[in-house]
């Protein structure tokens, strides 16, 4: 047994105090009393596993300016996330097996979380996904524009989804249809202006297109923006997962006190009526998971008129913490939130992580109620600088393990970068070419 870890876990919905005992990497024992050579004691603070986010945006490579894969990272391991999935809309877009593995190249070295690559779905490289299939984390369909991204025609959905249903990876798709944006040249104001040119009927056109189009193959709906999309997928198959992110649960399009632009998104802060929606549906149970689609510009693109600033937030180093503090406010159960942004994204994933169970990776987060404190941006790690939640109460881990190797240590980072594993597709099998 390599080290040992002491303090209050939570598990079968109860509190206890107990010592988790790691080998390799792993839970190996779970008891009351243990200790090795190498041994940490929390005391009574609290030992969580850590989140999975499964939809970022680490701008790496052709827009490191605002991102990169070590900042963005740096940014997760801080917010207790310890695996992420990086989405293909970079420059040049990951969508073919050379732009795959120099990014790959790129997160072996650079990154100190474990990290998946996903690959964009385009007209072009249609025939080549069978080959991409077991080098990549899974792939992505944008079935609308959207930052630096190139959309699939729906009319080809279908032939796409029958190529990858084989490979048993699992499809992530932009529900936005294209033919229902206004993408007529004309000036935005505000976010209700950016919400008509987006309207929540493109995301229930998309969802209703994939739902009337696909058969067997593993769906995840990325960022549920609204109440008709969420009413659409009221049935779905159990082949069909729903994510939703913190930015549309907690924020809507009559909030003040910040440059309305760095709110814009795609899809868009809604309603109101929205936003309560999505939270209800998710203390219910009907959606999947939390995902932060951490999509960092900065502040000199975001401080413009309304009308010319990028869509996109950050958000992956504020999604835990953010929720931990719902916790507390008791708005949230924790049982809820460990479902939603540790089991369910392990599951979907197919990784051994997520759960406080002997033979599960040692990723864990320590944290302590007693210590909420306001979101500050000069305090998070985001190459971009700012956060939308502001002032947001939150509390943030004091300790982050991966796999056993403390990352974060009393707010510190003592990690490295090259820490993290690199996740492929679990369902395909690996042919080196």
């Amino acid at each position: 047994m390599d080290l040992s870890i002491e303090g209050t876990i939570y598990r079968n919905g109860a509190y206890e105090t107990a010592v988790l005992g790691i080998t390799d990497g792993k839970i190996s024992a779970i008891k009351k009393t243990l200790k090795t050579e190498t041994h940490f004691n929390f005391g009574t603070k609290l030992i969580l596993p850590a989140g999975i986010d499964l939809h970022v945006h680490f701008r790496d490579p052709g827009h490191t300016n605002k991102e990169d894969i070590h900042t963005g990272s740096t940014a997760a391991a801080f917010g207790g996330i310890t695996t992420v999935f990086d989405m293909p809309n970079t420059t040049p877009p990951t969508t073919t097996l050379t732009t795959l593995r120099e990014k790959q190249h790129t997160a072996q070295r650079r990154s100190l979380i474990d990290i998946g690559l996903y690959c964009a779905v385009t007209e072009t490289n249609l025939d080549k996904l069978p080959n991409l299939a077991p080098h990549c984390a899974g792939f992505k369909i944008f079935l609308g524009a959207s930052t630096n991204a190139v959309s699939l025609p729906s009319t080809l959905l279908q032939q796409a989804l029958a190529t990858i249903q084989p490979t048993h990876a699992r499809t992530l798709i932009h529900a936005e249809d294209e033919r229902c944006l206004d993408r007529k040249k004309g000036t935005e104001t505000s976010l209700a202006d950016h919400n008509r040119r987006r309207p929540p009927q493109c995301e229930e056109v998309a969802i209703q297109t994939v739902l009337e189009t696909n058969s067997n193959t593993p769906i995840h709906i990325c960022h549920l923006s609204s109440n008709i999309g969420l009413t659409s997928l009221v049935t779905h198959p159990a082949s069909l997962t729903i994510g939703v992110t913190p930015h549309h649960l907690l924020l809507d399009s009559t909030m003040g006190g910040v440059h309305p632009a760095w709110l814009k998104v795609n899809p868009p802060i809604r309603t109101p009526l929205d936003r309560e929606a999505l939270w209800n549906a998710m203390v219910r149970g009907d959606v999947t998971v939390l995902e932060s689609d951490h999509a960092p510009h900065t502040l000199d693109e975001k401080d413009v008129e309304f009308s010319e600033a990028p869509s996109g937030m950050p958000g992956v180093e504020t999604m835990y913490p953010l929720f931990l503090a719902l916790v507390k406010q008791e708005r949230l159960s924790l049982d809820r939130l460990l479902s939603l942004l540790c089991e369910q994204p392990a599951e979907l994933a197919h990784l051994s992580k997520g759960r406080l169970e002997v033979g599960r990776d040692a990723d864990l987060i320590v944290v302590d109620f007693k210590q909420e404190m306001k979101v500050i941006s000069d305090r998070l790690h985001s190459k971009c600088g700012w956060s939308a939640f502001e002032g947001f109460p939150a509390v943030f881990p004091s300790a982050v393990f991966l796999r056993g190797d403390q990352l974060i240590d009393e707010g510190q980072l003592v990690g490295s970068p090259g820490s993290g594993f690199l996740i492929k597709n679990a369902g395909a099998a690996e042919e080196e070419a």
